[in-house]
């Protein structure tokens, strides 16, 4: 009954039942027939009681090992994955985003969370430098399978969580380079960056970065502001400034960029006019709000197109009720399930980049701005997930 199949094997046909997979057995009958996995499955069984009972596999061997068979069966197995909420309680461990291992190597890694606190390039309050530790504290009630849109998403991708870049306060020059060089090995490895801020002038040095790899990118940004001012203070470089400098450095495809969600007084009639006369698409906020989000998601994915573009969402996109944690808020905002549906509407574009930014826990003593940005960094997951689920259903790999 053992053969044609080995140790390696068994423990594969349990991690399947473990998974949830074998509850679709039909997209596992290219390589294995439903009797030996059912015999397969039996034998596994016994051997693992007896690898139990003589504490003989260590988990990290057995983890290696159905990595290894996975690849070679064809099959997509995450190698890293959070640790099991089932079987240790959230409050328990090392924060990480949503328990993820904290891996600083780019083998074997889909996608990883990085943190960027840098915030003196704001305008207004400071403290967004507090923001990746406050997502990923509030990241702890994650789990693996998102239903809203229909993807296993830590079953399908290998996430990690890779620190801090350790940028330099006050001095934002000096930081840009930092963020470019910690993002490079990552983006040369091929792994999409989830990036937590810090205020919104990080996107500028992350959007350098991830041009090296792709060229001119396109551009989803969900804001309450353009941030495409010439200046602040006489300084180029602050949140407020980002995407004018973005343009002008080459680093997007304006054709390919819509912003999303401008609220609020401005400083004069024309401001709306700099990010158009750019070449973006801008839709304001009263104007989003005549349409559904899954009305406004199709606009978004028909301006980006298929080529390889940048999600950036800054919290105050949000109404300050569900995001009062933010640097800069303005009244009159979506809610936050009108934001998840609106990112969920976007399943099929080809991000790859994410960052989620302006998180100031000091003024939000409930953490829903956290917890909210948390759950939108698993959006982002989700959509990176989607995309290399509709991959291999198509016969690739990611």
């Amino acid at each position: 009954m053992l053969e044609p199949y080995g140790r390696a094997e068994f423990d594969f046909f349990l991690y399947l039942l473990r998974s949830g997979h074998l509850k679709n057995l039909n997209s596992y009958w290219n390589f294995v027939d439903y009797q030996l996995v059912v015999d397969q499955l039996l034998a596994a069984f016994a051997i693992l009681n007896h690898h139990a009972a003589q504490n003989i596999v260590a988990e990290e061997a057995l983890d290696a090992s159905l990595y290894t068979l996975s690849r070679e069966k064809g099959v997509h197995m995450p190698r890293y994955q959070p640790v099991d909420a089932l079987q240790s309680p959230r409050f328990c461990g090392i924060r990480t985003f949503a328990r993820l291992p904290f891996v600083t190597t780019t083998e074997e890694v889909d996608a990883t969370i990085i943190g960027i606190p840098f915030d003196t390039g704001v305008t207004y309050r400071a403290g967004a430098r507090f923001g990746p530790a406050a997502i990923r504290d509030a990241s702890a009630l994650l789990r693996p399978y998102n239903p809203a849109v229909g993807v296993d998403v830590f079953g399908t991708l290998s996430v990690t969580d890779s620190g801090d870049i350790s940028v330099v306060p006050g001095y934002i020059e000096d930081s840009y380079a930092r963020i470019e060089t910690g993002l490079q090995p990552i983006l040369e490895a091929g792994i999409i960056p989830i990036c937590l801020g810090g205020d919104h002038s990080i996107t500028l040095a992350e959007l350098r970065a991830v041009s090296r790899s792709y060229g001119p990118l396109g551009l989803a940004h969900f804001d309450a502001h353009s941030d495409t001012w010439d200046e602040y203070f006489g300084r180029k470089y602050n949140h407020g400034t980002t995407f004018k400098r973005a343009a002008e450095e080459g680093l997007l495809d304006p054709l390919r960029c819509i912003q999303v969600g401008m609220r609020g007084p401005i400083y004069a009639a024309a401001d709306y006019e700099v990010a158009r006369n750019l070449g973006f698409a801008l839709i304001s906020n009263n104007e989003m709000r005549q349409h559904s989000m899954a009305e406004v998601a199709a606009v978004v994915r028909e301006r980006v197109g298929g080529g390889p573009t940048f999600l950036t969402f800054d919290v105050d996109f949000v109404d300050p009720a569900y995001t009062p944690g933010t640097g800069t808020p303005e009244v009159g905002g979506v809610t936050s399930w009108e934001a998840l549906q609106l990112l969920r509407g976007l399943c099929g574009a080809n991000f790859v980049a994410f960052d989620i930014v302006e998180v100031l826990p000091a003024y939000d003593p409930t953490q829903i701005t956290a917890l909210l940005a948390a759950n939108i960094a698993y959006e982002f997951l989700s959509l990176v997930s989607y995309r290399n689920s509709q991959s291999i259903n198509k016969g690739g790999l990611p």
